[in-house]
């Protein structure tokens, strides 16, 4: 049962494993009213015996009930998860931001993530995967000469990478990371404002992981992404503008 974001269960759990000694519904009642939660002896009563069947507490005899050793470890589940709900929001609030800092913040992060995941992939890609990657990066060619949007040839390609890893966790906060609203759409203004180097860095990179060089692989990258955070911070307020107004760099 999930009880992070439940009424009554956290709180009461929380307090029973906070008492050395068994208590019962009417010390509860008081405990939470004098947090200024109002609560009754009843309520109390049906959630103690809903948490004494989940094997969460358990009865000694009159004196009330004492946490067991499984409701202390879903106390833990719960805190690690309301951590977890805290910063996956604070995550979000940072990719769907329209402030500078926050932006270079994402690309820091993805620096380092990138950085490992390039060297992984130099080592680990298979044949199929590699294949994969010239598909990438031939459609970002292709899209880019007749002028079209790379936006989302960036993301397969850098995705790609990610998968050749063969890192689960690498995988997920790269694809957390490439959702980033503003991602694509201020890499295709700044495409067309700085030119088509972008395609240079990804050459490179590809290069490297062909040639199974984690070296060069991670020296590719950060080169790329260090450029892309350089032109960030250059036409930002440019950007920012032409947005607001409706037009490209």
């Amino acid at each position: 049962m999930e009880i992070a974001k439940d009424k009554w269960k956290k709180p009461i759990l929380e307090l029973i494993g906070n008492s050395k000694e068994p208590v019962g519904s009417w010390y509860i009642v008081n405990s939470l009213k004098k947090n200024g939660i109002e609560v009754s002896s009843a309520t109390v009563g049906r959630e103690l015996n809903e948490l004494e069947t989940l094997g969460y507490l358990e009865k000694i005899g009159f004196k009330g009930r004492l946490i067991t050793p499984l409701g202390r470890k879903i106390i833990e589940d719960t805190k690690t998860t309301l951590e977890f709900d805290y910063y996956k929001t604070s995550l979000e609030s940072l990719l769907s931001s329209d402030v500078l800092e926050n932006f270079i913040m994402v690309l820091e992060a993805r620096s380092a993530i990138e950085r490992q995941t390039a060297r992984l992939a130099a080592e680990r890609i298979t044949d199929e995967e590699l294949q994969e990657l010239k598909r990438c990066y031939a459609n970002q060619q292709m899209h880019s000469s007749d002028r079209q949007s790379i936006a989302k040839d960036d993301i397969a390609f850098h995705s790609c990478i990610a998968k050749a890893s063969k890192n689960e966790a690498l995988v997920s906060l790269y694809m957390m990371l490439s959702t980033m609203g503003q991602q694509s759409e201020l890499f295709e203004q700044l495409r067309h404002r700085v030119g088509d180097n972008y395609r240079t860095y990804h050459l490179s990179i590809l290069e490297a992981i062909e040639n199974h060089d984690p070296d060069k692989a991670e020296a590719g990258m950060m080169d790329h992404l260090q450029k892309l955070t350089h032109d960030v911070n250059q036409y930002w307020n440019e950007y920012m503008r032409k947005r607001k107004n409706g037009d490209g760099l």
